[in-house]
């Protein structure tokens, strides 16, 4: 697990696998997380990693549904876990799926926990909305695409936008609804703009003007997936296997 100052008043921790992020904010005396590490022992870590550098949160956030963004439970059994309204509808139109695929990926990587994933307390928050944190608010922006769900989070006192499964520069674009996604797209770039750094789900804590490439770069492969093009160009440094595996799976679902 890594561990890294975006600003005075944000940690970006980043997991072993897939380069997870989560995201403290903090305001004053108060603080959140939002998203999660993924590994049992960078979730034990994390209460006392958070405290020792002033951050101990008083609430938990999932940018969607995923089962890899909502870990924070298992480090902060008592929070309440805030979510967007849409997430909350996932919740109960999949009821156990988060716990289900925790379950499968922890099988795949012969890894056990000391106790399943309970959701617990779950907030539903408007989207768009916003939160308040100490003395300082939290815009909610809606970001689907990748899932039905999602929302993205901007501290404008801090110049941090945190958007989820979007504007990454380790993966392409996995995508449920190309038309929502663009539209997440066309909603993030202004506040790209806006921001000093932007914490994607999955990569590289990135700069403003990276993170303006990046979307540049998802939005010109989004119209290589509408054409349907089997072997588009992916971006540098997305060239992998693996990335062309995604890009395989994303064609089957354009054409389902």
């Amino acid at each position: 697990m890594r561990v890294a100052a975006a600003h005075h008043d944000a940690l970006v921790v980043t997991s072993r696998l897939w380069q997870t992020n989560a995201v403290a904010l903090r305001s004053g005396s108060e603080a959140l997380l939002i998203d999660s590490p993924y590994f049992p022992d960078e979730l034990e870590a994390l209460p006392d990693v958070l405290r020792s550098s002033g951050f101990t949160p008083s609430g938990l956030l999932a940018t969607h549904g995923d089962y890899d963004h909502l870990l924070g439970r298992l480090a902060f059994p008592s929070l309440a876990l805030g979510v967007g309204e849409a997430t909350v509808q996932r919740f109960h139109s999949e009821p156990g799926a988060a716990q289900r695929e925790l379950r499968d990926q922890d099988a795949r990587l012969y890894l056990s926990r000391q106790a399943p994933l309970s959701l617990g307390s779950v907030q539903a928050l408007p989207v768009p909305g916003k939160l308040e944190l100490g003395d300082e608010e939290v815009e909610l922006h809606p970001a689907e695409g990748h899932t039905e769900d999602g929302m993205a989070l901007m501290a404008r006192w801090c110049g941090l936008l945190v958007c989820g499964d979007y504007l990454s520069d380790v993966e392409i674009p996995t995508v449920v609804a190309l038309g929502d996604y663009r539209s997440t797209l066309a909603r993030l770039a202004p506040l790209v703009e806006a921001a000093e750094a932007v914490v994607p789900g999955h990569g590289s804590l990135l700069d403003r003007e990276t993170a303006l490439r990046v979307l540049d770069e998802d939005v010109a492969y989004l119209d290589a997936l509408e054409a349907g093009e089997e072997r588009p160009r992916l971006p540098d440094g997305r060239e992998s296997s693996e990335q062309r595996r995604l890009h395989s799976e994303n064609l089957a679902s354009r054409s389902t």
